[in-house]
């Protein structure tokens, strides 16, 4: 999975594309040892959470991505992306893109007090197969009055300056 991962990035620029492949890589290897763990622990027998009504339209959106007859090469491989996403964030309850996932643009997931925030969540309607409807994370938050990001992206400053200068009565 993580070398045809890095097939589909290899025209991605070199300085996001191994920023990402090792984030990517990250989340796979330490989600497939927190699957085992778990598992040789029995602590999926003692799971008696009710599962979550929408989940019946993730799995329907997981159908229509994982069909043989569309996506003849990769379908497996696709199935097995949704299956460790369905894991992260219906039983751990973390996002389908772990905290510090980057984005184009310098963003990224952050989990600041608690709290999962995707820089991207609000693009859901964009992707067939986005993650978004289903994920726990929050959109990101505009920047509020005079309170800077928490380690922002060089955008988000740049925006948290244009905002306080526009809108707050900067005058110097």
């Amino acid at each position: 999975m993580r070398h045809n991962f890095y097939d589909k990035i290899r025209n991605v620029t070199p300085q996001y594309r191994d920023r990402l492949y090792a984030k990517v890589t990250e989340h796979l290897l330490g989600t497939w040892q927190t699957i085992r763990l778990l598992h040789q622990q029995g602590a999926f027998s003692e799971m008696k959470e009710p599962v979550p009504v929408h989940v019946n339209t993730y799995w329907d959106m997981v159908a229509v991505q994982c069909n043989d007859t569309v996506f003849r090469d990769d379908s497996r491989l696709r199935l097995f992306k949704f299956l460790i996403a369905a894991f992260c964030m219906f039983v751990k309850h973390e996002p389908g893109h772990p905290a510090g996932t980057p984005f184009p643009g310098g963003d990224m997931v952050q989990y600041i007090d608690g709290i999962y925030y995707c820089p991207v969540r609000e693009k859901a309607n964009e992707v067939d197969a986005a993650l978004c409807p289903f994920c726990p994370a929050l959109q990101t938050p505009s920047i509020g009055y005079l309170k800077p990001p928490v380690n922002a992206s060089d955008n988000q400053k740049q925006e948290f300056i244009r905002n306080c200068h526009d809108f707050h009565n900067f005058n110097g």
